[in-house]
């Protein structure tokens, strides 16, 4: 899986969801094409130092959300477009995924600005393949 997926057992966030941020990450970057294969649950277990049934959790998630698609016989691979879903479902999630950002935001001492710039600048990064730095944004 170029690049490396990397698990941070310091993170309070389970090990399966770590996995499957990860994988959404390296699929949204591009780093994961469309119909590209990711290993094996065994492989990326070994890799990772978990357990498979970890593994499986996240793959088994990515596949229900039509991120991933399991070929019987061929393995595990990159779904060809992006789940669909409803603009309800969209915006819920965006609102659920964005007081996440926000609350971490506001524990770290983040003013408004600040979230926002960053946020502007992952968002460029992803889509633009810039650096990740919102314009003025120290390096």
């Amino acid at each position: 899986m170029p690049p490396p997926l990397r698990i941070d057992p310091r993170d309070a966030r389970p090990i399966w969801r770590q996995i499957e941020e990860g994988v959404q990450h390296l699929v949204a970057r591009g780093a994961l094409a469309s119909g590209a294969a990711v290993p094996s649950v065994r492989d990326l277990a070994r890799d990772l130092q978990v357990n498979p049934a970890t593994v499986f959790k996240a793959y088994q998630r990515l596949t229900d959300a039509g991120v991933l698609t399991v070929r019987r016989g061929e393995g595990t691979f990159v779904a060809a477009a992006p789940p669909p879903l409803s603009d309800t479902s969209r915006s819920d999630r965006l609102r659920e995924e964005a007081v996440r950002y926000a609350s971490v935001a506001v524990t770290l001492g983040a003013s408004h600005e600040e979230a926002v710039d960053v946020l502007e600048g992952a968002w460029g990064s992803l889509k633009g393949g810039g650096n990740g730095k919102a314009e003025g944004e120290e390096e």
